[in-house]
């Protein structure tokens, strides 16, 4: 029976480290995605599921083990332990502070689900991946720099919405980034058109479409951006866009090879150009929560080449 390690990081020990504010805000976003990784993983049968679980978030789903993170262990220490325990490591953590790429780093490749560090080493610089998205002709931000009206600047190795703010002109954007420290907050053109973001299934030789989502962002009275949620599937993949977005995750695989597994990209349908990439997300996002149900597929299985899985899409496509 194989062993798979799941570990969130605000679930497992992360909460402590974050103020109340931002801890009352992303903590049901990790539950909720730590739960639906490990209710995949316990419904493709035949794994021993464990799950991070420090005292401060709820148990996960019944019928997996909980594992308490030492208090003064260092996160990726504790990983690289449980890496030896287990046969796969499964992590959800923000690129923030290298964290993701710490934690990759720790667990042999043979063992780790998702994203090579290449790959999270370049996502987690978003200056850096509109640079590399732009030489692979993928419209981004970085386009409408002539023209821009209003600016946004955010941490460049963020998550989410978190401290990022839409600016009404290019000097007040600067004066905002200057203030920070030196290297933590990058500016761009803020793009007017609809939030989107795609959910990818990833592997060497294919980048799969899974869905088109719905973003729901929220503009404060001074500028601030808001993250509401998302809801998924929002537009069918067989509306008009379909085919482009398709085409574009294509280039974005190509541009980053080393994306693997669940990958999102945030994106902008904008007017006139289309899609406009605003950043990639190398590891699961809100948008996992539900969406092997919503497929009638199990993601969590196929990421691990289980063979429950196998047998199944082999019957599909058995001749009649």
């Amino acid at each position: 029976m194989r062993r798979i390690f799941v570990f969130e990081y605000l679930t497992a020990g992360g909460l402590a480290r974050e103020d109340a504010t931002t801890a009352a805000t992303l903590l049901p976003m990790g539950v909720a995605m730590r739960d639906a990784m490990v209710q995949d993983l316990l419904q493709a049968g035949g794994l021993q599921v464990s799950v991070a679980c420090d005292a401060l978030a709820p148990p996960p789903p019944a019928g997996a083990q909980t594992c308490r993170p030492p208090a003064n262990m260092p996160a990726s220490e504790w990983v690289a332990h449980q890496a030896a325990r287990h046969d796969a490591v499964w992590v959800v953590a923000p690129e923030t502070d290298g964290l993701l790429l710490q934690l990759q780093q720790a667990v042999p490749a043979w063992q780790w689900l998702g994203c090579d560090a290449t790959a999270i080493a370049l996502a987690g610089r978003k200056r850096a991946t509109l640079a590399r998205l732009a030489a692979f002709e993928v419209t981004t931000p970085l386009a409408f720099s002539a023209t821009a009206t209003r600016w946004v600047v955010k941490p460049d190795d963020g998550a989410g919405a978190v401290a990022t703010k839409r600016h009404d002109s290019l000097p007040a954007a600067q004066a905002a980034q200057c203030q920070a420290a030196v290297g933590r907050l990058t500016l761009e053109p803020w793009v007017e058109g609809e939030a989107l973001s795609l959910s990818l299934l990833c592997t060497r030789d294919s980048t799969e479409l899974l869905s088109i989502n719905r973003q729901h962002i929220r503009m404060g009275d001074q500028g601030e951006v808001a993250y509401d949620g998302v809801s998924i599937g929002a537009v069918p993949l067989e509306d008009t866009r379909a085919r482009p977005l398709a085409a574009l995750a294509t280039r974005v695989g190509r541009a980053i090879p080393g994306l693997r597994g669940f990958v999102g990209i945030d994106l902008v349908w904008h007017a006139t150009l289309g899609p406009v990439v605003v950043e990639v997300n190398p590891r699961v996002t809100c948008a996992y929560v539900g969406l092997s149900a919503r497929l009638g597929r199990n993601l969590a299985a196929e990421m691990l080449g289980h063979p429950r899985t196998a047998q199944r899409q082999d019957a599909q496509h058995a001749p009649v």
